[in-house]
C-alpha cells in the first residue's frame, strides 16, 4: 500500500483505470452467457451503435462487459503509447468513454477520430502527449463512424464494405483534425459550468456531418432500436457489479488514509474543486469513486430504471466527473430539479390533454440525468437551489437535442448542459450572489 501512496498522481490514475478495465473483464467472464461472448462481441462490432443501442440485448451480457474492459485498455493504451500525463481531464475521458463501451461506442469505432487527431498532431507538430484526452474525447461521435461503416446510405446493415471504410476514414479524420481546437474553445461558451466541455465541438460536428450526409444528400435517417430492446435487462447483475466496484473503491480509499473529515473537505467545499485528485489527494478521489458511484446506483433503484446496458454505461458515464468536482453533495439538487420536472409536467400535461412520456424512470430522462451532472458547478457555486433550476432546465430541453445530430452524438446530455449554461450563468452572475459572496 505504501508503494500506491507514494505513486504520482499520473501514475495512480493510470493503476486505477486498469483496475476499472480489469472488473468489467473479469465481469464478462462470470456473467451466465460467456460462452457466447466473442460472437456476442462480434455482433456488437459488426452493427450499427445509433444511440441508445442496448448492448446487452445487441450482443449479450458478456460481450457488453468484454467490450467496456477492452475499451478501457484502449484508452489506458493510448496515454501509455504517448507518454501522457493523467490528471483529472483524463479520469473524466477514459470513464467516459469506457461507460459507452455498452451503448454506442467500441473497439473498432473508437478509432478513425482518434487517427484524425493524430494527424492534426502531425500537421500542426505538437505532441501526442499533449492531445491523448482529445483523441479519447474524438470518439464521442462513434455512432456515425458505425453507421458509415456498415449502413451508409442504407437503410439496413450491409456489413464492412470498401466505400463505407472509405467514407469512414474521411470523416473520422475530419472530426478527428478538427476537434483539438474546438476542445480549446468550448470553456469559453460555458464558463466552465459544463463538465461535460467536450460535447459542445463534437455535438456541433455531429449536427453537420447529420445535415450533411443525410439531410442534404436527401438520405433517409436510418431508424433508432426499437424501444422493446431496452426490456433486456437485469437489475442483479448491474448492482452486485456496481457494488462490488464501488465498495472495493471505498475501501481503497480508507486503506489509502482517507479519514472521514477529509472526504467532508470535498462534500463542504465552498467552491467546485476543479481536480479532486490533485488538490484533495488520491485517498479522497478514489473514496469519491466508490460513494459517489453508490449514490448514483442507488437514484437509479429508487426511480425504478431499467437496468439494461444503456443504464449500466450510463452509471459510468455519470461517474467520469468524480475527479472533477461532482459528488453528493452537488449533484442531489439536480436530481431534484429533474424529480420535480418530472410531478410538474406530467400534472401539466394532464391538464393539456397531452400524452406524456417524460417519467422520470423513461430511459430518455435517465440518461438526461447522467449529463446533467455536468451542471454540478452551478449547485457548488451558487447553492443547492439555483442547481436544482439548472437540473430541472435541463430536464425540459434534453429530449430535443438528439433531433440536431440524428441520434449519432453520445454526448447529448453535456450539449444540452452547454445550452443551459448558455442561457442561465450571465443571468445568474448579474442577479445572484455566489456562496462565498454571501460568506464574506
Amino acid at each position: 500500500m505504501n508503494k500506491i501512496k507514494n505513486l504520482s498522481e499520473s501514475s495512480f490514475l493510470k493503476l486505477f483505470f486498469a483496475f476499472i478495465s480489469a472488473c468489467f473483464i473479469v465481469g464478462a467472464f462470470c456473467m451466465p452467457d460467456r460462452g457466447t461472448m466473442l460472437s456476442g462481441l462480434w455482433t456488437i462490432l459488426s452493427n450499427p451503435g445509433k444511440i441508445t443501442t442496448n448492448y446487452f440485448a445487441l450482443g449479450g451480457y458478456a460481450a457488453t462487459f468484454l467490450n467496456m474492459g477492452l475499451v478501457g485498455l484502449c484508452c489506458l493504451g493510448i496515454y501509455v503509447a504517448t507518454g501522457a500525463t493523467c490528471n483529472n481531464v483524463s479520469t473524466f475521458a477514459t470513464i467516459l468513454t469506457i461507460g459507452f463501451g455498452s451503448w454506442g461506442m467500441h473497439i473498432i469505432n473508437i478509432w478513425p477520430t482518434v487517427l484524425g487527431v493524430v494527424v492534426y498532431c502531425l500537421v500542426k507538430r505538437e505532441k501526442l502527449a499533449a492531445n491523448a484526452n482529445a483523441m479519447l474525447f474524438s470518439t464521442g461521435i462513434a455512432p456515425l463512424i458505425s453507421d458509415l461503416l456498415v449502413r451508409y446510405p442504407n437503410a439496413e446493415t450491409v456489413g464492412f464494405n470498401l466505400p463505407g471504410l472509405v467514407v469512414t476514414l474521411l470523416v473520422g479524420l475530419f472530426i478527428g483534425f478538427l476537434l483539438p481546437a474546438g476542445l480549446t474553445h468550448a470553456p469559453k461558451v460555458h464558463k466552465g459550468f459544463d463538465l461535460y466541455s467536450a460535447a459542445v465541438p463534437v455535438c456541433l460536428m455531429a449536427f453537420f456531418l447529420n445535415a450533411t450526409l443525410y439531410k442534404t444528400m436527401g438520405v433517409d435517417l436510418p431508424a433508432a432500436p426499437g424501444a422493446e430492446t431496452l426490456q433486456i435487462a437485469s437489475q442483479s447483475t448491474v448492482n452486485i457489479f456496481c457494488i462490488i466496484v464501488f465498495g472495493l473503491c471505498v475501501l481503497g480509499g480508507i486503506a489509502l488514509g482517507c479519514k472521514p473529515k477529509d472526504y467532508m473537505q470535498l462534500l463542504c467545499a465552498k467552491d467546485h474543486v476543479g481536480n479532486v485528485s490533485g488538490t484533495l489527494g488520491k485517498a479522497v478521489f478514489l473514496t469519491n469513486v466508490g460513494i459517489y458511484g453508490l449514490f448514483i446506483l442507488a437514484y437509479y433503484n429508487a426511480i425504478g430504471a431499467s437496468f439494461n446496458g444503456v443504464t449500466l454505461g450510463i452509471i459510468f458515464c455519470m461517474l467520469c466527473t468524480c475527479n472533477s468536482g461532482s459528488h453528493p453533495g452537488n449533484v442531489w439538487p439536480i436530481m431534484l430539479g429533474y424529480v420535480v420536472g418530472s410531478f410538474v409536467f406530467g400534472w401539466l400535461s394532464s391538464l393539456a390533454g397531452g400524452a406524456f412520456a417524460m417519467t422520470i424512470n423513461a430511459q430518455a430522462i435517465a440518461i438526461g440525468l447522467c449529463f446533467a451532472n455536468g451542471l454540478s458547478p452551478v449547485a457548488s457555486r451558487y447553492g443547492w437551489f439555483w442547481g436544482a433550476v439548472a437540473g430541472l432546465a435541463h430536464y425540459v430541453l434534453v429530449t430535443s437535442v438528439p433531433n440536431m445530430h440524428g441520434g449519432f452524438c453520445v454526448y447529448n446530455g453535456g450539449f444540452t448542459a452547454a445550452v443551459i449554461c448558455v442561457l442561465m450563468i450571465p443571468v445568474l452572475e448579474r442577479f445572484v450572489k455566489t456562496k462565498s459572496e454571501k460568506v464574506s
